[in-house]
């Protein structure tokens, strides 16, 4: 089952300074999700947290590609930036996707991150976000789409069209209170 994953920065401090942080933390999500067997849909890097949209192939795939990607990316971090100690705010948080319902709307939620927080007014402005692959045909490895998104259309265009048609209304608040309300539990 696709999870939506959450993971901040210890005391909600920046995780990401530069350009060169934000391709670090990618290469190495690439490299331990295709080790760990889990697809990612869509993910968002805001400057202190990391939102996640994956579907793991395997019972522990999960835990394996954040404990590994963590690890990794704090000792690049703490090294590039002259500093010890811990980066992330404890353990990532997790819940379970309900395909059907749900699916579109958590990766609507994701790429829309950056417009909430006011870094941008449109979501194609973001760089650091799967939104220039769903919705804009982009090439990335990185990136599987989920059988919900491909249902989206017969062609690339098609999907890609349709997708950003459901970002053209407002995220209903109620349901941005559940996303957030899911991820604390």
């Amino acid at each position: 089952m696709p999870q939506h994953i959450i993971q901040r920065g210890n005391n909600r401090c920046a995780c990401f300074t530069s350009s060169k942080d934000f391709s670090a933390y990618i290469h190495w999500l690439k490299e331990y999700a295709e080790k760990c067997l889990v697809d990612v849909h869509a993910w968002v890097l805001m400057t202190n947290h990391v939102h996640l949209l994956c579907t793991p192939r395997q019972p522990k795939s999960i835990s394996l590609l954040m404990q590994n990607l963590g690890r990794r990316y704090v000792q690049y971090y703490n090294y590039h930036h002259n500093r010890t100690g811990t980066l992330w705010e404890g353990r990532y948080k997790s819940c379970l996707i309900q395909e059907e319902l749900y699916l579109l709307q958590v990766y609507k939620y994701i790429e829309l991150n950056p417009i909430r927080a006011g870094m941008v007014t449109e979501p194609s402005e973001y760089h650091w976000s799967s939104y220039h692959i769903n919705a804009l045909g982009k090439h990335s490895s990185l990136c599987t789409p989920h059988t919900e998104y491909l249902n989206l259309g017969a062609t690339d265009l098609q999907r890609q069209h349709n997708y950003r048609a459901i970002f053209k209304t407002n995220i209903n608040e109620k349901l941005t209170a559940e996303i957030r309300l899911s991820l604390c539990r």
